[in-house]
């Protein structure tokens, strides 16, 4: 499988060209199935080398695999210069202090029999074994070979910790000698009896710190290499790469270059074995040498030859197939899906060819088949796309997600979403955008009701002290938990609900306290801007709402998808291709995805529902008030876009009172004293009586005197005749 990354810069160069899906240079993004539907369903993904050369090895019974730690490490004789090598400090173990110094002083002797003298305190596997390293290093493999037989044939219980050391050795010994001009017969052979000698006393328990058991598999792969056996080299190199060696990897990639560069003739040969087929087969499904792609010159002549020497096999035939697919031979990957069993990548295979055939129904049932074949923990690694996003491809979960897009065009949405969201991660983007833009909010909420985990409800007492904390620290604290799959799964609803209105449903969804308070606030402002009877305090909610929809917006009310991409907490947005109606997209679904669209259909687009819920607040406000202008300086600070500031700013103008901060509207504004503002009610109520009496104030004044005399004069005649009476 390709996976080279691209140099930063030039990954910031590709996605500012139109043939990516990134609108900014960033982070790596996933690929989505159902940005380009067709696509998706006409493509065979390319699979992945190591996985598809693990089919060709075969586990060993007992043989241990390589520890990750030391997957690296260096079996030659050889020494780093600057620090001991694992050699060294693996033979030192299980030695006394005396015994690990001598060891140390007769690996710098030149001459094997000085060191059997010397070495006389040791025990006779390690001075025997000794020798036989020092010959080895000195180029005398015939002594070399004799000292490490003369170790093999102690008594087993006199030599626990270098049997295993000496057979690797006396297989590199024997191997080296068969190069040798005046070599005889019969050297290779032994050479690699003595590597499964070393598989053998390492299953047996023999001591093997070096993990000599497993690179015998690798060394024996070279012998039987140079006797001509390819099959048997890369079944050996398969099984090493199973048990966890590099080197088995590395060196089947060795193997297929030396492949693809033979003559045709010489290439075709080795053709008729069954695992040089499996491993050209395994390469050329995983694209292996493929560079941004380009096809290797060598490629085609391999596709030719492989073909021509499969034809009439049954072996192999679901990879066979898969190659002529992703070749555009359909035929012949037809001609081999009849031998190829009952396997996913068979009924994948025939998915497609299905639905190349226009049978939508078979390719269905296809599907299902692939999807209930594959191994839920089959993975083939990382790929790129085209576009460069990449895709963590495993093939249930890809299977799955190709078969949502059959059933959104039939229009089983619930059945497209579960098939995405069972992938959680790695088709998050496209069950989200179902969930969002196709599902209505019912069937979304009844889904994540009866499917979705609920988490621990928070206690009253972890509200009131989350509260409390968000009082001392500020309103900007975030939680630094990531959310997991089905936490952005029951957000993405709340804030469905909240942005429907749904508000006493929306708060249970979010996973955190702090969203969780916040989205109770938002709702009951809400509630209160339409149900308050007197003006102020629907201005009071109004903003508050304005505010909480202006600085948390996106935990509160963005879309997971487009517009807003909360999913990257709204720093990179991604293209999408332009809705239309067609083979794969029916007009319900197109007609869904346009009702749930945002409104207005702009990226932050809580942001314009800032602005409005702003000039609302200013709306229920007297003109003359401070808050009047105080809410519209607000709003004016919260946008960027000029030709909206300027809309609050000549509504200031056109409309507010003279303040003494209004030189830095929309930058330092006060809070809006919506008390004040109650008594600014009265009197902008009689303001316009005042001002249209204004001229006759003299007369009035007269007028008041003579009526208040008037009635003085009536109160007194009244009482006079009371006195009377």
């Amino acid at each position: 499988m390709f996976t080279r990354k691209w140099p930063r810069h030039l990954l910031c160069l590709s996605l500012s060209l139109p043939l990516g899906s990134a609108l900014a240079c960033g982070p790596d993004f996933p690929m989505r199935l159902l940005d380009n539907r067709g696509q998706t369903l006409a493509e065979l993904p390319e699979g992945n080398f190591n996985f598809e050369i693990s089919r060709l090895g075969r586990l060993i019974p007992g043989l241990k695999n390589i520890a990750p730690a030391t997957a690296d490490q260096d079996y030659s004789y050889s020494e780093a210069e600057d620090q001991p090598s694992p050699r060294d400090l693996a033979e030192l173990v299980g030695l006394s202090v005396e015994q690990q110094a001598l060891v140390k002083q007769l690996r710098s002797v030149a001459d094997a029999h000085q060191v059997e003298v010397e070495g006389s305190a040791l025990p006779p596997e390690l001075v025997l074994y000794l020798a036989g390293a020092v010959a080895f290093n000195a180029g005398d493999y015939a002594l070399a070979t004799e000292y490490f037989h003369k170790v093999l044939t102690l008594p087993a219980d006199q030599r626990p910790l270098r049997s295993t050391w000496a057979a690797y050795s006396l297989g590199r010994a024997l191997f080296a000698m068969s190069s040798q001009a005046d070599a005889a017969p019969g050297l290779l052979a032994e050479s690699r009896l003595a590597f499964e000698k070393a598989r053998q006393l390492s299953i047996e328990g023999f001591s093997d710190p070096l993990e000599l058991g497993v690179a015998s598999l690798g060394e024996e792969a070279r012998v039987v290499r140079t006797a001509g056996d390819w099959n048997r080299a890369i079944e050996l190199y398969a099984t090493q790469n199973l048990h966890g060696s590099p080197v088995g990897y590395s060196s089947l990639k060795q193997l297929m270059a030396e492949l693809a560069a033979m003559p045709e003739a010489a290439l075709a040969q080795l053709l008729q074995g069954k695992s040089v087929q499996q491993l050209v087969t395994a390469s050329l499904i995983s694209r292996l040498g493929w560079s941004f792609g380009e096809q290797p010159a060598n490629e085609l002549k391999l596709i030719k030859l492989l073909h021509d020497s499969t034809r009439g096999t049954l072996d192999n035939a679901d990879r066979l197939a898969a190659v002529n697919y992703q070749q555009g031979d359909y035929a012949s990957a037809k001609a081999f899906l009849e031998h190829a069993g009952d396997g996913g990548l068979a009924w994948w295979l025939r998915a497609k060819l299905a639905l190349r055939d226009g049978d939508k129904v078979a390719a269905t049932a296809a599907y299902a088949k692939a999807a209930q074949a594959f191994p839920q923990n089959e993975s083939w690694g990382e790929r790129r796309t085209a576009d460069f996003d990449y895709e963590s491809l495993q093939p249930k979960c890809r299977v799955e997600g190709e078969s949502a897009i059959l059933a959104l065009q039939r229009g089983d949405y619930l059945q497209a979403f579960d098939q995405l969201y069972r992938s959680q991660d790695i088709y998050w983007f496209d069950a989200a955008t179902v969930a969002e833009r196709v599902l209505t909010v019912d069937e979304l909420k009844h889904y994540v009701d009866t499917k979705v985990p609920v988490p621990a409800p928070f206690s009253q007492q972890d509200l009131e002290a989350y509260a409390a904390r968000l009082r001392v620290e500020g309103g900007d604290h975030i939680d630094s938990t990531a959310p997991t799959v089905s936490g952005k799964l029951r957000n993405l609803l709340g804030r469905r609900l909240l942005r429907e209105g749904r508000y006493d449903e929306a708060p249970a969804y979010f996973d955190t306290p702090k969203l969780y308070i916040q989205a109770k606030w938002y709702g009951e402002l809400r509630q209160d801007a339409e149900s308050k009877w007197w003006p102020s305090k629907r201005a009071f909610a109004y903003f508050h709402a304005a505010e909480l929809s202006r600085h948390y917006g996106m935990e509160l009310l963005g879309y997971e998808m487009s517009p807003d991409f909360a999913t990257f907490n709204g720093n990179y947005s991604l293209q999408s291709n332009e809705l239309k109606v067609g083979p794969l997209l029916a007009q319900e679904e197109f007609n869904r995805q346009q009702a749930s669209a945002a409104q207005p259909d702009q990226r932050y687009h809580y942001r314009y529902l800032a602005n409005e819920l702003a000039s609302r607040a200013a709306d229920n406000l007297p003109h003359t008030s401070q808050a009047f202008a105080a809410v519209l300086c607000a709003a004016t600070g919260w946008n960027s876009d000029q030709e909206l500031k300027q809309i609050f700013y000549k509504r200031y103008v056109n409309e507010g009172p003279y303040v003494d901060w209004a030189l830095s509207f929309g930058e330092r504004c006060p809070y809006p004293d919506f008390q004040k503002a109650d008594q600014r009610y009265v009197t902008q109520a009689i303001s316009p009586v005042r001002n249209a009496l204004r001229p006759y104030k003299k007369w009035l004044e007269i007028g008041g005197v003579a009526a208040f005399t008037a009635a003085a004069l009536l109160l007194i005649n009244r009482h006079k005749r009371r006195k009377q009476a």
